[in-house]
């Protein structure tokens, strides 16, 4: 009997509580649904592009140490998937604790390290 596993969609929240981003594993989309980044298995984001940007914390937020990624290795970013359909309303968001001194939250912060696929400074020249 083959088993079905439904595929939830995770609001990805700012540190003010405003939805971010959506996770839908492994892809993480913007609110408009485009293709901005994904996730390994060790929550590590990167953008399309294969940069580093941070990590997946239990707020869910995406959280960068202020001195980390500039040494990470660029990876081979999946497949592009195709855009999303946001929900119209999400959930409130959780109470955030402050964060630690010498980390900032990517999507409040530094948004533009999460560009769309087909925009940012981020990505390679044309020939």
């Amino acid at each position: 009997m083959a088993e079905s596993y439904d595929i939830k969609l995770i609001v990805i929240y700012t540190t003010q509580g405003e939805p971010g981003g959506f996770l839908l594993y492994p892809h993480i989309f913007n609110r408009s649904g485009e293709w901005i980044g994904w996730v390994n298995a060790k929550r590590q984001v990167y953008s399309v592009y294969g940069h580093y940007v941070g990590f997946l914390n239990n707020d869910p937020r995406i959280i960068r140490k202020q001195s980390s990624g500039y040494l990470k290795p660029r990876l081979t970013p999946p497949s592009k998937p195709p855009n999303i359909s946001p929900p119209a309303t999400v959930p409130l968001a959780p109470m955030m604790p402050e964060l630690p001194i010498g980390m900032f939250d990517v999507l409040e912060d530094s948004p533009e390290m999460l560009p769309a696929s087909d925009f940012g400074d981020l990505k390679d020249d044309m020939d």
